[in-house]
């Protein structure tokens, strides 16, 4: 029989009819004994429904919600009780009433209990947050470059405390002037470091706790080098130079903590910095050194998301018999199920190529518990579905332009070595729904302004002919997609369309765009793997509501200092948005600009 009704309102009175009502017997055994229910017996009647247990009253009458009294009438489980016991003993009757619990366990009694008094169910331990790491804490002692690469270094060293020597605060002190990245991250790190020493109790001795200022992923103290210590460098080091002066600091702090001491546990003191140099001469020293991790997206650039999965060749015999299929327009949907939707994101595309069989081409457009729906992709590689002239000419292609086609797809990542098409395909997709479909009003082009070689100094006219230079991969397209779009219009005809296409693409510069919003526009962001990680994040938050950002880059030719593979903001991008629903990235893998170009990006 169903459990009483829950009541409509809080504190509303249950009905005598209710509270009567039988409940259904329960495997599970009673949490009350039968003396309760027989002293619950003569007290029934209209009980005002409460919220939670009174924890604070002793030996008054429990007011339960409906299901806890109907559980309490339920049939109780019999327990083995020796003869010589002069009563049952009640198997989890608590002494004071506890709060509801939403499943019941009968915990096992021994059967020569003494006592007749209720025996206390056993409580859980709380169950404490697992530290990532198992070993010990270690004192990490910073290098000032690794404060001006990332100001919010401090809080990314979970449970482990850092040092902070007096020349590294000098040396901060020296770069915080200027316009640079380096001098904002610097000035950045002060505000951070005031905070810190500003927060209530905090003392400098005992170290500033991390945890303060919110960051609650910081577990550990900061302290700071308040007093002069002892050590002996090498006479071929000289003394005065910074870098020295924080290897003698490291190593007198490895000698401190060798030891236990009270009020100084043993530590193990890791110097970090990304100075190559310094960390070579900190182990030629014996000193334990380590490089800042914490800024890679990714250790191997090889294990970045590639946006496309091959089926294995059984996927079709696997799936005979759970796969379903459906027509919708002239795309074909399939749902499919098995130990590779797991492995799956949403906007990854899959293909299945065995010889002797048709292929299929799809992208994953549903992911729900254990099934995956499969969607048939446009096939742009017939003339008949050409994109402004432009047919794409293999696999990986077709995938990135059906991603730069759909106006359900908001960001576009296209990865790949030179040659592969990324900039013709964005911008032969751009036209097509600027000037043909009306989808957005106009095309933004950028790019990092990163020089391969020396730099050729300062450019003259406005923001436009400034960014001129930069974009010859942008005139070189377009001279190609003009000579495709003529169609025998003669001189007048292409010049007119050519001022037609110009007037329609806009060049801007990546220092002018703080603060500005795009509405409705097709954003391309060229030669984007020389962003770092913030101007990536700048750029796209730009985006006003209909639209569309397409980055693209080759991660094999980052031109920026001190930026690679695995802290690229490319890569950054590409990992952050997989999944997304509105986003997709796919990895051109061949090149089609010539054989040329492609025997080169292979050999050299």
């Amino acid at each position: 029989m169903p459990l009483p009704p829950a009541p409509t309102k809080r504190a509303a009175l249950l009905s005598p009819d209710a509270i009567d009502a039988p409940a259904r017997s329960s495997h599970r055994g009673s949490r009350r004994s039968g003396e309760e229910r027989a002293d619950d017996a003569g007290s029934r009647g209209p009980q005002p429904l409460e919220l939670f247990d009174n924890l604070g009253a002793e030996g008054g009458g429990e007011t339960a919600r409906p299901s806890r009294r109907a559980k309490a009438k339920a049939k109780p489980v019999p327990v083995p009780v020796p003869a010589s016991t002069p009563a049952p003993v009640p198997v989890s009757a608590p002494q004071q009433p506890v709060a509801i619990q939403v499943e019941t366990r009968v915990p096992t009694v021994s059967p020569a209990a003494p006592a007749p008094a209720p025996v206390a169910a056993p409580q859980a331990p709380a169950r404490t947050k697992r530290s990532k790491s198992t070993g010990p804490a270690k004192l990490f002692v910073l290098d000032t470059n690794v404060l001006l690469h990332d100001p919010m270094c401090l809080f990314r060293f979970e449970e482990h405390d850092i040092f902070l020597p007096m020349i590294v605060l000098e040396e901060l002190d020296g770069h915080k002037k200027g316009t640079t990245e380096v001098a904002r991250n610097g000035r950045q790190t002060s505000r951070t470091l005031d905070a810190l020493a500003g927060a209530q109790d905090a003392d400098i001795d005992k170290g500033l706790k991390l945890d303060t200022t919110g960051h609650r992923e910081a577990g550990g103290r900061l302290f700071f080098q308040t007093a002069p210590l002892d050590y002996s460098l090498p006479v071929s080091l000289p003394q005065g130079k910074a870098d020295n002066q924080i290897l003698g600091v490291v190593q007198a702090l490895r000698d401190e903590y060798a030891t236990d001491k009270p009020g100084k546990p043993r530590q193990e003191v890791v110097l970090v910095s990304k100075d190559i140099n310094m960390r070579v001469k900190a182990r030629a020293l014996g000193l334990a050194a380590d490089d800042y991790q914490n800024d890679k997206t990714l250790e191997d650039g090889d294990l970045l998301y590639a946006g496309s999965l091959a089926l294995p060749a059984d996927f079709w015999t696997r799936q005979s018999k759970t796969v379903e299929s459906w027509q919708s327009g002239s795309n074909t949907f399939y749902r499919i199920s098995g130990p590779l939707v797991p492995n799956l994101y949403i906007n990854q595309f899959v293909y299945f190529e065995a010889p002797g069989e048709p292929s299929m081409y799809a992208r994953v457009t549903e992911i729900r518990d254990k099934t995956a729906v499969l969607k048939t992709l446009k096939d742009y590689s017939s003339g008949k579905n050409a994109v402004w002239g432009v047919n794409t000419r293999n696999r990986e292609q077709n995938f990135a332009m059906n991603l730069l086609m759909d106006p359900e797809i908001d960001f576009v990542t296209l990865t790949g070595t030179a040659g592969t098409g990324k900039t013709l395909m964005a911008l032969a997709s751009g036209l097509t729904q600027v000037l043909d479909d009306r989808r957005y009003t106009e095309i933004i082009m950028t790019r990092a302004t990163v020089s391969v070689g020396e730099d050729i100094g300062f450019l003259p006219g406005t923001e436009e002919e400034k960014m001129g230079p930069w974009m010859g991969a942008l005139d070189d397209n377009l001279e190609f997609l003009a000579k495709g779009d003529g169609g025998g219009a003669g001189e007048w005809g292409r010049a007119a369309t050519n001022e037609l296409i110009r007037s329609r693409i806009k060049v801007k510069s990546m220092n002018f765009m703080r603060g500005r919003t795009f509405l409705n526009k097709y954003v391309i962001i060229d030669e984007a793997q020389n962003l770092t990680p913030k101007q990536m994040k700048t750029l796209i938050t730009r985006a006003g509501p209909g639209t569309k950002i397409i980055c693209m880059g080759n991660l094999a030719q980052i031109d920026t200092p001190y930026l690679t593979e695995g802290s690229s903001g490319l890569t950054f991008a590409v990992d952050k948005f997989k999944g997304w629903p509105h986003g997709g990235h796919i990895t051109l893998a061949r090149g089609e600009r010539s054989r040329l170009a492609d025997f080169a990006s292979d050999v050299l």
